[in-house]
């Protein structure tokens, strides 16, 4: 089967790759209808993420079961399904707290279930994977991938931010999880959404996921421009959706005493300052979203066509045009890359 493959730092490349195989009882392997390309993806492509040997990449998954162990008992052959990055058995105590990837026995999707590619294996396949009642039409086919990943994190990020009715919330980040989470927050009830975006594609799309307000600068001057838009206070939720220091900062500095940041974003290289911190008053929680928590709720939403996510997919490629993919969101010509195996 052909799957992409990171090689080094800007070399892209999809190659002929073993065909995914049953592995322990609870595994499933399953064929992509659809995979695609990932912020967090760029982290490696550019040198950022250090690795030692060439890396199957992929993360993000909608497709057909083909095969399932013998112990899977929740999806079968047939079926279209959706998953989380992490594999988890969503039957621990960490799991039943809502917080599946830090399941006590999960698994990262890596070489073996890499997911740019024709087929993968997915472990715990029971408490990993989503089925639809059905295969669904085709137009959903990219809503249901933005669900495995992008539209679960945006909605954690929502969640962690205690984003709710009669709040104001503020994004951000304008790639694929932060506009996202422009539309977790408008799902949610928030009254105000301040998308921070410098980019008329993405500020469109932000608009029409739901923001109220578009905030063009960054750093200490976005946060003056929050300030100003929430008389002085502050937003009462703010998603943090990128992972660099001055977006870390940008977030906490936005928020209002009292306030809640949801952080999303793959951290790199953040600190944060305990005395600015300790008198902020402002509450800290994210990291990786626990994506298998809202799986049911979002795949009804899509299905019923409530939201449709998978417009955050501005560009749509053949699987072996994966490098030009990378390219085109290394260069920000695209904002999410679909690849079709």
């Amino acid at each position: 089967m052909r799957g992409v493959v990171l090689y080094a730092p800007g070399d892209v490349r999809v190659e002929d790759r073993p065909e995914p195989a049953i592995l322990q009882p609870t595994d499933a392997i399953i064929r992509l209808s659809a995979t695609c390309i990932c912020g967090s993806d760029l982290w490696p492509y550019r040198g950022a993420d250090t690795f030692d040997e060439p890396m199957p990449m992929g993360h993000e998954y909608a497709g057909i079961v083909e095969e399932v162990g013998s112990a899977v008992t929740t999806v079968k052959p047939g079926q279209f399904v959706v998953g989380s990055f992490f594999a988890s058995d969503n039957t621990c105590e960490i799991c039943r707290s809502g917080y599946q990837t830090s399941c006590v026995n999960r698994e990262i999707l890596g070489t073996s279930g890499a997911a740019q590619s024709q087929r993968m294996r997915v472990p715990l396949a029971d408490g990993t994977l989503v089925a639809t009642p059905e295969v669904p039409d085709a137009d959903l086919v990219p809503d249901f991938l933005a669900a495995s990943d992008v539209l679960g994190t945006g909605w954690f990020a929502a969640v962690a931010a205690q984003v709710g009715p009669g709040k104001t919330v503020a994004i951000v980040g304008d790639g694929a999880v932060g506009l996202l989470g422009v539309l977790a927050a408008q799902q949610l009830g928030a009254e105000r959404i301040i998308a921070m975006s410098r980019h008329a594609d993405r500020q469109k799309l932000a608009l029409e996921f739901g923001a109220t307000d578009i905030v063009t600068e960054r750093g200490a001057a976005g946060v003056e421009q929050i300030k100003a838009l929430t008389n002085g206070l502050g937003a009462h939720s703010v998603i943090e959706a990128v992972g660099t220091q001055e977006s870390m900062h940008q977030a906490i500095g936005s928020t209002r005493p009292g306030g809640h940041v949801g952080y999303v974003g793959v951290t790199h290289d953040v600190t944060l300052n305990g005395d600015e911190l300790f008198f902020s008053h402002v509450h800290l929680h994210g990291g990786p979203a626990p994506v298998r928590q809202y799986l049911p709720d979002l795949m009804d939403r899509i299905s019923n066509r409530v939201i449709r996510p998978g417009r955050v997919f501005d560009l749509e490629l053949p699987l072996d045009d994966a490098a030009a993919g990378y390219q085109a969101m290394d260069t920000r010509k695209a904002i999410k890359v679909l690849l079709r195996p």
